[in-house]
């Protein structure tokens, strides 16, 4: 008799001298129910095929896949330091959650990072620090083609769709942007009333679905654009070419979160998985690209009008660079995603291994739109993990003009980076679509928080500088920014990096932007 029969034999004797027992006494019914129940379990593990740990390992194998369910919370809450979590840490958590409670985010005692590892990096303090400005500056958005241009806040709300995001969690986000007054990106999937309704300053963006601007057959539809672009909250509208989660993939939206309201938003069949294209319908060449965000901004009414990259090939930018120099038009402003990824979920290849990450993105645009002379008339936005003043500082010296945040947002509201976006079962309500899961997002609180969040960490970003000794933005420097090469060196970004001159491209590029320059064609995107 085989193994498996002599185990099977033993479980159904068991089984009936658990039976005959319970029969015999009463009290035995207590223990007979739990030694049933093991005993059908041991015999179904036995019989299945499917996972070989529990045909060896009858019912104790489970303990296996009860581990490695709650591993993530494990490692959380119990085994990860403040400062070592990913991808953010319990010391960033913990500061945006007290700034968007009101509460203390001060920590005595010093540092915990360990300042002589190499990749360290730290800001330089001034002997003559400046006094904090009473409000914070603000950013002005649009070019010489815009009619209608736009003061941008130093810190705004970074694209997250609805759909991605629940209906609460849309409106909070919305509302804290009213009350604060900063933008409102609102993602790819579409404008939706619950952007609309709490009367914040929205970028609406569009990507390659065309969602809430759409027709039939997936183009992209000129009249509806207009007529939604022309709402008295859309102050922006871009373009996503590509995102740092998932450069070169398109999007996914699970069938199981596409209800009703949804469908209606984005205009497609409810109940059905939603796919973005990789790929965009209304340009092929780094020309079409230029022309097509110059008839957004028309058909805006003049609205400043630009485009979100996840920077790949510095070449290919570069031939963009050239269609604006022959077209003599230009994006109001860019938005530089890094590869560290948002909020959309990702296949863990690309989440890990594709797409340039931010601070070489923000230095690759600043650079090319600086060497060719259009750095005056476009506006850099940074948009990858930006959750405290410091980073926003950082991301100012290597060249963005204002930022963007999404997962810090995402904390202040509730988030406690459960990783569950993709699957509709968020615990805090923040991105799901299951009504019950949602529901538990207090509106009028989670404002407040986000509200408190943006102009905590806004102020923090001033006091840093003031304590720099500038009182602007446009006062950074490269030099003001310094990073440990090894324990025994460190170096600023001014001797880290390249600095290109304004018009260096044009009279005579560097040796190392020589080839991709020559290269860059206006009239293809080059490999």
């Amino acid at each position: 008799m085989t193994r498996i029969g002599l185990v099977i034999l033993a479980w159904a004797a068991s089984l009936g001298a658990a039976t005959a027992a319970a029969w015999a006494s009463p009290r035995w019914w207590f223990a007979a129910v739990p030694l049933t129940l093991l005993s059908l379990l041991g015999t179904w593990d036995l019989l299945q095929r499917r996972h070989s740990v529990l045909r060896n390992y009858p019912v104790l194998g489970h303990a296996r896949y009860l581990l490695e369910r709650i591993r993530p919370e494990l490692q959380q809450y119990f085994i990860e330091r403040n400062f070592d979590g990913r991808p953010f840490d319990r010391d960033v958590r913990s500061i945006v959650y007290e700034r968007a409670k009101g509460t203390d985010a001060e920590q005595p005692y010093g540092t915990e990072r360990d300042v002589d590892r190499p990749g360290y990096e730290f800001l330089i303090p001034s002997m003559a620090p400046c006094s904090v400005p009473e409000s914070p500056p603000r950013v002005r958005i649009g070019g010489p083609d815009c009619s209608r241009p736009y003061d941008m806040a130093l810190l705004n709300v970074s694209a997250m769709s609805f759909g991605s995001l629940s209906s609460n969690a849309v409106l909070a986000l919305n509302g804290g942007a009213a009350s604060g007054h900063f933008a409102h990106d609102t993602g790819e999937g579409g404008l939706s009333e619950y952007h609309l309704r709490p009367g914040g300053d929205l970028v609406w963006e569009i990507g390659t679905g065309y969602f809430g601007c759409r027709s039939p057959e997936g183009d992209f539809d000129a009249g509806e654009f207009a007529d939604k672009a022309a709402h008295e909250h859309v102050k922006c509208v871009s373009l996503k070419i590509s995102q740092g989660a998932k450069p070169g993939i398109g999007g996914v939206l699970p069938g199981t979160k596409v209800n009703a309201e949804i469908a209606r938003v984005r205009e497609v069949p409810r109940g059905e998985t939603v796919i973005s294209p990789p790929y965009h319908r209304v340009y092929s060449t780094p020309r079409d690209l230029v022309r097509f965000v110059a008839r957004m901004r028309e058909l805006s009414g003049g609205k400043p009008a630009g485009f979100k990259l996840c920077v790949g090939s510095r070449r290919q930018f570069l031939a963009v660079c050239k269609a604006m120099l022959d077209e003599g038009t230009a994006p109001d402003f860019i938005i530089v995603d890094g590869a560290e990824g948002g909020t959309g979920a990702a296949p863990l290849e690309f989440a890990d291994h594709v797409g340039t990450p931010l601070t070489e993105g923000l230095l690759t645009v600043h650079n090319a739109l600086v060497g060719t002379g259009l750095r005056d008339r476009i506006r850099i936005g940074a948009s990858g993990k930006i959750a405290t003043g410091t980073d926003l500082v950082k991301r100012l010296v290597q060249g963005a003009d204002y930022g963007n945040s999404a997962r810090a947002m995402m904390f202040a509201l509730g988030c406690i980076q459960a990783q569950r976006c993709h699957t509709n079962t968020c615990p805090s309500g923040v991105a799901t679509q299951d009504p019950r899961r949602a529901r538990a997002l207090d509106i009028d609180d989670k404002t407040a928080r986000v509200q408190r969040f943006q102009k905590a960490t806004v102020a923090s970003a001033m006091e840093i500088m003031t304590s720099m000794g500038i009182t602007d933005p446009a006062q950074l420097r490269p030099h003001m920014l310094h990073r440990r090469v090894d324990p025994y060196t460190e170096r600023s970004y001014a001797e880290l990096y390249e600095w290109l001159a304004p018009h260096q491209l044009l009279a005579e590029p560097p040796g190392s932007w020589a080839a991709d320059w020559q290269a860059a064609d206006p009239d293809r995107f080059t490999v």
